[in-house]
């Protein structure tokens, strides 16, 4: 085994400590770290320690969502509040979130890191698609093309791809592509 697997087999066996966690929860929801959690699944996900690439953590709640209440005037039984289930993955959320918070850098990727009863935190993988180090780069210089320019809000990330249920292919699959709208106005 080389040694990216043997890191990835310490993670499964142990992930995060308590104690990690409880400092996680007292941080920011979106925060800059030096080095990633898990080394290997960000190098495999196209992360290199170089400038131009940024990673942060971001906290994300888990559960549904609550709609807010209306005023007045209705039967609160009839005003759809609870059980109410975004369309996105939480991790989507997070690289939105990150996006957000550094609007000049682009997100390369994600993954987990670890959670709790009430939060789930991912590492995001930012890059500068200004930064000549990264446009010299012959794996991460496709980024800095203008048709990615904010591309984790057109589900182009590989979670946002996930949600819009391109990585089903045959049978079942045929009214994913080239995306859903497309599909519908095809039928008119």
């Amino acid at each position: 085994m080389g040694f990216y697997k043997y890191l990835s087999e310490a993670w499964k066996k142990h992930g995060v400590s308590k104690e990690e966690l409880m400092k996680w929860r007292e941080q920011e929801s979106v925060v800059r770290i030096d080095k990633p959690t898990r080394l290997d699944r960000a190098r495999a996900l196209g992360y290199k320690d170089k400038k131009g690439i940024v990673v942060v953590r971001v906290k994300v709640r888990k559960g549904g969502r609550k709609r807010e209440t209306p005023a007045k005037g209705r039967k609160p039984g009839k005003s759809g509040l609870v059980k109410y289930v975004v369309k996105k993955s939480l991790r989507l959320i997070a690289e939105q979130r990150a996006q957000d918070k550094y609007p000049n850098l682009e997100v390369l990727n994600s993954y987990f890191v670890g959670e709790d009863g009430q939060r789930k935190w991912f590492e995001v993988i930012l890059v500068d698609p200004n930064s000549p180090s990264i446009k010299n780069d012959k794996d991460l210089g496709w980024i800095c093309e203008k048709q990615h320019r904010k591309r984790v809000y057109r589900g182009l990330t590989a979670a946002g791809k996930k949600g819009r249920g391109l990585f089903k292919k045959g049978k079942g699959a045929e009214r994913v592509r080239p995306s859903i709208r497309a599909h519908l106005r095809k039928g008119k």
